[in-house]
């Protein structure tokens, strides 16, 4: 089973960027978009064929959102963590399969001065009681942009980035409780070098040719799920936004 995760900063410019051709020559059996900043009334999908289309979308329109598309059967889906000052932002869905549950997730941002960190801590709490929750039932496999550079080797220039919007002091522990928690930071589970990273800034001239770059997209597991994670490649190669895919094989 192949999964992806995409934060495409607008899935309507992505889809013609680069988009398009990735969903259509990717063969992904799972793909989780996040930030599609559309209702899904806005984008048509008609010509991709033989997936099954879950969007969750913010309330106030061209703003976050998120969107799962599946070829393989859903047994149930839901939007949102059921807290309304959370689910405003379409910022989470989860689908249920027979082995798993996948869950994709936009992180709200810290903002600028960290304007909004207490509020995203708070959301961090409430999406790991939430991931808990389902694994009661089954393992959990999650993705999307978590917004948060875990250590050093995940941002280029982490000296001069500390405290700053994604690598604060309080975000990195709050992403480490995640782990505490009993779930696998999947790409470090195969990837252990330095350089490797999904977001690259657009106000920095040529920051992706230089790869000066942030890991701020993950793939989140059970540790119950470990035998079956296969592979997980970050698909720097691939553009059409400031973020790239992230791949994941399941077997």
């Amino acid at each position: 089973m192949k999964l992806t995760s995409w934060n495409v900063n607008g899935i309507r410019a992505s889809l013609n960027k680069g988009l398009r051709e990735y969903m259509t020559g990717g063969d992904a059996d799972v793909i989780c978009l996040q930030e599609t900043k559309a209702q899904q009334e806005q984008v048509d999908l008609s010509w991709f064929e033989g997936y099954h289309a879950v969007w969750n979308s913010a309330e106030k329109k061209g703003y976050s959102g998120t969107l799962i598309l599946s070829r393989l059967p859903v047994l149930s889906h839901s939007l949102g963590m059921g807290i309304p000052e959370h689910d405003r932002e379409g910022r989470l869905i989860a689908v249920e399969y027979p082995d798993f549950y996948v869950v994709n997730v936009y992180t709200p941002n810290s903002q600028a001065e960290l304007a909004r960190l207490s509020y995203r801590l708070s959301w961090d709490d409430a999406y790991r009681a939430y991931l808990k929750k389902l694994e009661q039932k089954k393992p959990v496999i999650a993705c999307g942009d978590l917004n948060c550079a875990h250590q050093e080797i995940d941002l280029a220039n982490p000296k001069s980035n500390r405290m700053n919007p994604g690598f604060s002091d309080e975000e990195r522990a709050s992403l480490t409780r995640h782990l505490d928690a009993g779930f696998l930071d999947v790409f470090r589970q195969f990837d252990p070098n330095p350089g490797r990273y999904t977001w690259w800034t657009q106000r920095t001239p040529d920051a992706r040719a230089k790869n000066i770059g942030w890991r701020l997209d993950y793939w989140l597991a059970s540790e119950k799920l470990r035998p079956a994670l296969k592979q997980c490649t970050i698909r720097d190669d691939i553009h059409g936004s400031d973020h790239c895919p992230v791949e994941l094989v399941v077997g």
